[in-house]
């Protein structure tokens, strides 16, 4: 008789705590119905914290409703015209969307017949539904305020709803159109200005996925650009490259792919690559020909073909006859082959062949010459700095230099560049 008396009172306490915790989902329920939000806040997370009820789809629904009371109090105040809380409006609805998501779920188990009744979802997904554009004003307020990470968040919240599982039968719930493709990149751009760097390598992966809907803010292409860039700033050389090459191939025409992986084959020694890129680089921006076509002169010089890079130093100056890099990279070009062949002649006894040398030397510094007085012109023109223009300054006394010994009477303009580089 003990026994049986001693497992009711067991029984009797178990169900009292019970009724005690559903009470308190009740009573969060009556408080919020009042607007004694503080009230409501303390007895519900009371219910979400204790096993009996925070398994209960209700319980996360009254959070959600509390976080969206004091969202719908504060915007009803801007309604008004009344003075309104911005910050309390906005984490309302944040405050109010994980709970919703939670009761979603747990509204989705099956019972002990296997049967799911999800009490919660139609309630829940009218209200997202609701709020949805409001969270882009939050991300907005945020973002104003200097909280990227939290504009993210809001950014991203209202990327998420319309993906959520409750609105899968519901394919016109929400229109996807240009502004939903632009407040991803609101979300992105928002998690990177926060130094978020993992985060927007995830939503930049999950954008690369998903549809792309035209829109004024962005291209496709953007979004490979940034992934490649947050690899890059991670240091993930693999992924860096791989979304490089990937970007090259799905946007052959863009002018940040190709010259970013010209430079990763420069810096790898992989010159024949770099040309290949080079090549279609020239094709799809003719107008970069001052760089592009500089750029594969110096790649032929390194090979020591020199005739081929003359041709692309050429063919820059060509499109732009003040091109700088070409200009001193074509002098440069002639310097070289004069000074290998005054190398060769140095080790030579025939007379006749040190003179047929010595004149083909003079020739190819002489070419250089006209190269490098114009250089000077031009980059004293932008106001280069001192360092700069000394650069040019040594080529130059280089050629008069060894233009005076080989014959050549340049002493007047040595004397002009040795003044300047404040030489004795």
């Amino acid at each position: 008789m003990k026994r049986i008396l001693f497992l009711t009172m067991i029984a009797i306490l178990s169900t009292g705590s019970i009724l005690a915790q559903k009470s308190a989902v009740r009573d969060a329920k009556r408080a919020l119905g009042r607007d004694d939000l503080k009230e409501a806040r303390t007895l519900i997370q009371q219910a979400s914290t204790n096993p009996e009820t925070a398994a209960d789809p209700e319980t996360w629904k009254v959070m959600g409703d509390i976080g969206n009371k004091t969202f719908d109090n504060e915007r009803t105040k801007t309604m008004l015209n009344q003075d309104a809380n911005e910050k309390v409006m906005y984490d309302g609805l944040m405050e109010s969307y994980k709970p919703y998501l939670k009761a979603d779920s747990l509204g989705e188990l099956p019972d002990e017949k296997g049967r799911v009744r999800n009490r919660v979802r139609k309630d829940i997904s009218n209200i997202l539904r609701a709020n949805h554009p409001f969270y882009i004003n939050g991300g907005v307020y945020y973002n104003e305020q200097s909280n990227y990470a939290k504009a993210a968040d809001f950014f991203e919240v209202y990327w998420d709803i319309p993906t959520l599982p409750m609105f899968a039968d519901q394919k016109d719930a929400f229109v996807l159109d240009s502004t939903y493709q632009t407040i991803k990149y609101y979300a992105i751009i928002s998690a990177i200005s926060a130094d978020q760097n993992e985060r927007a390598i995830a939503m930049l992966e999950r954008a690369a996925k998903e549809p792309f809907i035209e829109n004024s803010a962005y291209k496709e292409s953007d979004i490979y650009e940034l992934l490649a860039s947050q690899y890059e700033r991670v240091g993930d050389s693999a992924k860096f490259i791989e979304t490089l090459n990937l970007g090259a191939q799905k946007f052959p025409d863009s002018k940040y792919f190709v010259p970013n992986l010209i430079n990763v084959f420069i810096r790898s020694g992989q010159s024949d690559k770099a040309m290949e890129y080079l090549d279609q680089a020239i094709a799809n921006d003719p107008a970069n020909s001052c760089d592009l076509n500089s750029v594969k002169g110096a790649l032929f010089a390194e090979k020591g073909d020199y005739a081929a890079a003359e041709a692309e130093y050429k063919k820059a100056l060509a499109q732009d006859p003040n091109c700088e890099r070409a200009l001193e990279n074509l002098a440069r070009n002639y310097i070289i082959q004069a000074q290998e062949l005054k190398e060769v002649t140095a080790t030579m006894s025939s007379r006749q062949q040190q003179v047929e040398n010595d004149k083909k030397t003079v020739e190819l510094y002489q070419q250089a010459l006209p190269l490098l007085e114009k250089m000077e012109q031009v980059i004293k023109a932008r106001n280069a700095s001192q360092q700069e223009i000394n650069g040019v300054l040594m080529l130059l006394r280089n050629a008069y230099y060894n233009l005076s010994v080989l014959g050549v009477d340049k002493s007047a303009e040595l004397k002009v560049v040795e003044d300047q580089l404040n030489l004795q």
